[in-house]
């Protein structure tokens, strides 16, 4: 893992959240139930994305990972609101990333202890991709933050050749003049 500070960690991380932010923000009320993954809406990945950052508490105060602990279903975790419902879980991960020693802690995930600083670096390089993918789904701005690019990179050049099965697509093929973000989309399975 390239060597980023708790610091620029945090600070990448934050940055990420904002820019995903900005996307749920744009999002028109009647585009909630378009289609933005397979087998996805646009609700159903913002709600992806509020379950993941309800997960860091319990997970950086040394819970395991466990199934059913949130609820499964999209209007469950968005209310009647999907913007406040968004914006109140990324508070409350950033300020679990935030505590003085979060990031020297290890997260239990389903696959195994994972060192918090790995995890940060995931969820930005997750929260990256997402929020093309919702931008991309809304015909929004899916021009993405250069400096999130290529920290999410940093993550991506981490993960097997095939992809993580139920996790991240298996890359496709990019030409050497592929642009950073072109290589970030395409190794997780998207045509940027």
């Amino acid at each position: 893992m390239a060597d980023f500070s708790p610091v620029e960690l945090l600070e990448l991380f934050q940055r990420a959240q904002n820019q995903f932010t900005d996307r749920v923000d744009a999002v028109a009320p009647d585009q909630w139930d378009d289609p933005a993954l397979p087998e996805w809406t646009v609700a159903d990945l913002v709600a992806h994305l509020v379950t993941e950052q309800l997960w860091v508490p319990p997970l950086l105060a040394g819970e395991p990972y466990a199934e059913g602990r949130f609820p499964d279903d999209t209007s469950d975790l968005l209310g009647s609101d999907p913007f406040t419902g968004w914006e109140s879980a990324a508070d409350e991960a950033l300020s679990a990333f935030a505590e003085d020693d979060a990031l020297v802690r290890t997260v239990h995930l389903s696959r195994g202890p994972t060192p918090a600083r790995q995890y940060i670096l995931e969820m930005t390089a997750d929260l990256t991709v997402h929020a093309w993918d919702l931008a991309h789904a809304t015909r929004g701005d899916t021009d993405l933050d250069g400096e999130l690019v290529t920290a999410a990179l940093v993550f991506a050049e981490q993960l097997p050749e095939d992809g993580v099965p139920g996790l991240f697509d298996p890359p496709l093929d990019t030409s050497a003049s592929a642009s950073p973000q072109q290589r970030l989309l395409a190794r997780f399975g998207r045509k940027g």
